[in-house]
C-alpha cells in the first residue's frame, strides 16, 4: 500500500463547518463488511445494530482550550500559540506551535491577555512540533492551569473558516468526556447523546472507558509514499483495569467489541497481549495502523469521513479492505455525506 492508494477528491463544500443540530441525529452510514451491503440511517438507528452484553469502547478524552491569543513584546505583533503538551509541570515548560513561526526566536517574550496577565518566554526553537515555552506566572498550579482555561480557545480544526462560536465550547466535547489532556477531540464520539446512551444502557449494552489524549500528530499528512517509513506522535494512553476486564470478558463470550472511533482503536491495539486480550496500560503510543493488519479485539467500529491521505483513512482501509472503503467513500461524497470532525459517520459491522 502506498500514499497514492489514499488519495481522492473531496469536494470542498462537504467539510463540515457546523456539527448537526442534534448530536444523534447526524447521518450514519452502515457498511457490512461480509457483504459489502451499504446503508443510509440516522446516527440513533446504531441502537439497532447491537444486542445486550455488547460493548462499546469510548475515550474519555477531554479537550482543553489549546489556542490562545498573545502579542509579541516590542512589535506588539499578533501571535497564535497552540499548546501541545506539558512537559514539566512545575517549571511550566510546553511544547506549542506559534503562527506565524517565522517571527518567533528563541528570547522572545509573549504576553497575553489584555491585561498582559500571563507571559511566556521562548526558550527552544528547535524541537520538531515546534517551540517551547516557558510560563512566566506568580500564581500556584492550580491558579496558572485556571488562567490558560481562561485565556484559551476550543481548538477548532483549522479547516473551520468561520470564528470560534459559543456552540463549540460543548459541541467539539463528547458528552462522557472526563480526563482533559486532548487538543482534539476524538469525533466519532461526538455522535452520542446523553439519551441516546440512556437507550443503549437500558438494551444492556456495556461501555468500557479508556483514555488516549489526542495530539496534532494524528491529523499531521503523511508525506512519504512507502507508509512504512512515515513516523507518528506520540499520544499518552491510559487504560484501566475495569476497561479491560469488561472487553475481554465480552470476548470470552462472543459478544461484538466496538471500538467508538480511530483513537480507542488505537489504544486497545496498542496494548494487546499474545493471546489476544487487552492489558491494562499508562504510557504512550505511536502506532501506525495500515493495511495490511490483524486485528485483535474489535469486531466493529464508529468513525467519521476523513480526509484524503490520513492516517485515519489508512486504519479505516485496514479494518474494512481497501476496495470496500473506496466505494463506501465513493457513496459517501455522491450522497452528500458531511467530512471531518463535525461530519457524519460511518458504523463498520
Amino acid at each position: 500500500m502506498k500514499l497514492s492508494n489514499f488519495n481522492f477528491t473531496l469536494p470542498a463544500e462537504l467539510l463540515a463547518e457546523y456539527p448537526a443540530e442534534n448530536r444523534d441525529e447526524s447521518r450514519l452510514m452502515v457498511v457490512h463488511k461480509k457483504t459489502g451491503q451499504i446503508e443510509h440511517k440516522l446516527f440513533k438507528d446504531i441502537i439497532d445494530y447491537f444486542e445486550e452484553g455488547d460493548v462499546m469502547v469510548l475515550n474519555n478524552t477531554k479537550v482543553f482550550p489549546a489556542r490562545l491569543y498573545g502579542n509579541k513584546e516590542k512589535t506588539g505583533a499578533r501571535i497564535e500559540v497552540f499548546l501541545l503538551r506539558e512537559l514539566n509541570a512545575e517549571q511550566r515548560l510546553w511544547d506549542v506551535l506559534v503562527d506565524p513561526a517565522r517571527k518567533i526566536r528563541i528570547g522572545n517574550k509573549l504576553y497575553f491577555g489584555e491585561d498582559d496577565s500571563l507571559v511566556a518566554e521562548v526558550i527552544d526553537n528547535t524541537t520538531s512540533r515546534g517551540r517551547t515555552l516557558r510560563f512566566l506566572y506568580d500564581g500556584s498550579y492550580e491558579e496558572f492551569r485556571e488562567k490558560l482555561l481562561e485565556l484559551g480557545e476550543t481548538p477548532i480544526p483549522k479547516y473551520i473558516t468561520r470564528p470560534v462560536e459559543e456552540l463549540d465550547s460543548e459541541r467539539y466535547q463528547t458528552i462522557y468526556a472526563k480526563e482533559e489532556g486532548a487538543v482534539a477531540a476524538p469525533t466519532a464520539g461526538l455522535h452520542f447523546s446523553k439519551h441516546l446512551m440512556k437507550r443503549l444502557e437500558i438494551k444492556g449494552i456495556d461501555f468500557a472507558e479508556l483514555t488516549l489524549h489526542v495530539g496534532l500528530g494524528t491529523f499531521n499528512p503523511v508525506e512519504v509514499e512507502d507508509l512504512s517509513k512515515h513516523k507518528m506522535d506520540s499520544e499518552e494512553v491510559h487504560i484501566p483495569q475495569l476497561a479491560c476486564d469488561i472487553i475481554n470478558n465480552a470476548k470470552v463470550k462472543k459478544n461484538r467489541v466496538c471500538a467508538i472511533g480511530t483513537t480507542s482503536m488505537r489504544a486497545m491495539e496498542s496494548s494487546v497481549s499474545s493471546n489476544r486480550t487487552l492489558n491494562a496500560f499508562d504510557g504512550w503510543t505511536n502506532k501506525f495502523i495500515f493495511p495490511p493488519y490483524d486485528f485483535s479485539l474489535a469486531d466493529c467500529m464508529v468513525t467519521n469521513f476523513h480526509t484524503p491521505k490520513s492516517t485515519l483513512l489508512m486504519m479505516i482501509s485496514a479494518f474494512l479492505g481497501h476496495d470496500l472503503m473506496k466505494k463506501a467513500y465513493e457513496e459517501a461524497i455522491k450522497e452528500g455525506y458531511k467530512f471531518y470532525s463535525y461530519g457524519d459517520a460511518m458504523l463498520i459491522i
